[in-house]
C-alpha cells in the first residue's frame, strides 16, 4: 500500500510544486533537499537566541523539505536511526544553498531569516534552528494532518503501532545572520 501511495505522491508532486510558489535552489554539486520561497510571517511575535524580532508580516525564506524525494530515498532503510542520520545530513548539506539563495536574493535587506514547520525537531537546534510552537490550536491540528501522510509512509512496521503519538509540528526559525555565521561557504 506504501508504494502505491508514494506513486501517487509522485504523481501529484509537480501539481503541489506549481500551486505552492516553490522554487528549487540552483543546483551545485549536491541537489539542495528544500525547496524555498518568500513569504511574510502570520505567527506571534518571536524574539531568537540572538535577538533578531521576527514579527507579523516580516519577510522571511520559508522552507520546505522535498519530502517525496526523501521517502523515495528513505523507502528500503528499516533503521530509525539510520534515516534519522540521512535526513539530518541532506539539511546540513543543504543550508549553505540557502544562506547563498538569501546572500544574493534582491530582497536580501528584507529578509529576517528562515521559518520551516516540522515535526523533526529533536536535533534541530545542531543545526542552528530554534524550535518554537505553534501557538494556533487550529493550525496546528491543521498542520499535524497534513504531515500524517508522510509520517505514515516513512514509518516502519516496528513503528507504525506509535505513529498517533508522533511529536505535533513546530516553527523552525533561523535569523540570515546567524544562518550566515553557520553556513557561509
Amino acid at each position: 500500500m506504501k508504494g502505491y501511495l508514494l506513486s501517487v505522491w509522485n504523481t501529484l508532486d509537480p501539481l503541489y510544486f506549481m500551486c505552492t510558489r516553490l522554487n528549487y535552489l540552483p543546483e551545485k554539486e549536491f541537489k539542495n533537499i528544500f525547496r524555498v520561497r518568500l513569504t511574510r510571517y502570520k505567527g506571534v511575535d518571536v524574539t531568537l537566541s540572538d535577538g533578531t524580532q521576527i514579527k507579523k508580516n516580516d519577510t522571511c525564506v520559508k522552507i520546505h523539505l522535498h519530502n517525496i524525494r526523501l521517502l523515495n530515498e528513505l523507502k528500503l532503510i528499516k533503521s530509525e536511526v539510520k534515516k534519522a542520520k540521512i535526513i539530518y545530513r541532506n539539511v546540513q548539506r543543504s543550508l549553505p544553498g540557502i544562506e547563498e539563495y538569501i546572500r544574493n536574493h534582491k530582497n536580501f535587506n528584507d529578509i529576517k531569516g528562515i521559518i520551516g514547520i516540522t515535526v523533526l525537531n529533536k536535533v534541530c537546534d545542531r543545526l542552528g534552528f530554534e524550535v518554537v510552537e505553534i501557538s494556533n490550536p487550529v493550525y496546528k491540528r491543521f498542520k499535524w494532518v497534513t504531515f500524517f501522510p508522510i509520517i505514515f509512509l516513512s514509518s516502519t512496521e516496528a513503528s507504525n503501532k506509535n505513529i498517533l503519538k508522533h511529536p505535533a509540528p513546530s516553527y523552525l526559525f533561523i535569523s540570515k545572520e546567524k544562518l550566515s555565521k553557520l553556513y557561509r561557504t
